[in-house]
């Protein structure tokens, strides 16, 4: 049944997409409800996603400093130059553009994993970095969103918003899944937890996504005319970032799997996570929390084709930096997570 669901988990994913739209329009009612769903659902899913790395790996990846450095400059001054241009289509909208900078400006910590390794990146070391781009993007969202709306958006947004969202979805899945795997070397029953949330890896990335857009489609449908102003936004951004990862692997030394990864990283955003921060902002700007899940939708689609792209634009026999490549064959890509 697991090996069914990872070869089947892009099909799956965009059915879940499609039973989380037909269910969030037929009882619009529910969406409060769901709404307060998100972060359970999130938190499961990214202590999966922890769970499947052993620490050891996590431990090596930040002393990875040639590929954390690419990661860091790419997400972090790149991407903010880009998404200023990008974003100064919808300024005259202070809603659709506090949407567009909370998502933009934030690397993507959970199922970037599994994207990347279905294109043979080197999805252990994206998950290894999640910690410190979380932790960064939590401290540098405010310095740019400050710097490209202006200093009154401070009051309205708060930095217990931020702390909560790294403490709830990063430390408390971090740590816990660090203590079972602990646990794992002395209890068979830490053990069988391991195995049936590796298991779950799939349904909980389909849970997600079904909750999160049925808690916000009908909310999407009724904005459609002002969202259609960002969909021209987020797909040049997806187009954009190809080139900018790939120039950003050659310059940092990268093998492909290495290149592949950074490419990813630099396309793929947290609008999971940043989600619960759209959904806090006052009334006044409350479509930003919809043109969030505006992106998810363009993004995953994004996806589906950079799963296909990617790989060709950067073959196994490409040369791109002295000979690391030892990430495993991407005609078995690894498993999710």
């Amino acid at each position: 049944m697991i090996g069914w669901l990872e070869r089947w988990q892009i099909p799956l994913y965009l059915a879940a997409l499609g039973a989380g739209a037909v269910f969030g329009m037929a009882a619009p009612s529910v969406a409060p409800g769901l709404e307060l769903a998100i972060n359970p659902v999130l938190m499961v899913l990214l202590y999966a996603t922890f769970l499947s790395v052993p620490l050891t790996r996590l431990g090596r990846a930040l002393r990875d400093g040639r590929f954390l450095a690419g990661l860091l400059v790419l997400n972090f001054v790149l991407v903010p130059v880009v998404v200023y241009g990008l974003s100064r289509f919808v300024a005259d909208d202070q809603a659709l553009l506090l949407g567009v900078l909370l998502v933009l400006l934030t690397p993507c910590i959970d199922y970037v994993i599994v994207f990347s390794g279905l294109a043979g990146a080197a999805h252990d070391r994206l998950l290894g970095a999640a910690p410190l781009l979380m932790l960064v993007q939590m401290l540098l969202l405010p310095v740019f969103l400050g710097l490209f709306m202006g200093p009154d958006l401070f009051q309205v947004l708060h930095a217990a918003s931020f702390l909560e969202a790294f403490g709830l979805l990063i430390v408390a899945p971090l740590a816990l899944a660090a203590l079972t795997q602990y646990l794992a070397t002395r209890s068979a029953a830490a053990r069988k937890v391991m195995d049936v949330m590796e298991a779950l890896m799939v349904p909980l990335m389909m849970a997600t996504l079904a909750v999160v857009v049925a808690s916000q489609v009908d909310a999407v449908r009724a904005e459609l005319s002002s969202l259609l102003r960002v969909l021209p936004i987020y797909v040049a951004f997806l187009i954009v970032m190809v080139p900018l990862g790939v120039l950003t692997g050659r310059v940092f030394g990268q093998d492909v799997p290495a290149t592949r990864a950074v490419v990813f990283s630099g396309a793929t955003r947290n609008s999971l996570v940043v989600l619960p921060l759209a959904l806090a902002v006052p009334e006044a700007l409350a479509l930003a929390s919809v043109v969030v899940v505006t992106q998810t939708l363009v993004e995953l689609v994004g996806m589906v084709t950079y799963v296909r792209l990617i790989p060709r634009l950067l073959p196994r026999r490409a040369t791109l930096a002295p000979a690391r490549d030892v990430a495993t064959d991407e005609d078995h890509p690894p498993r999710p997570g």
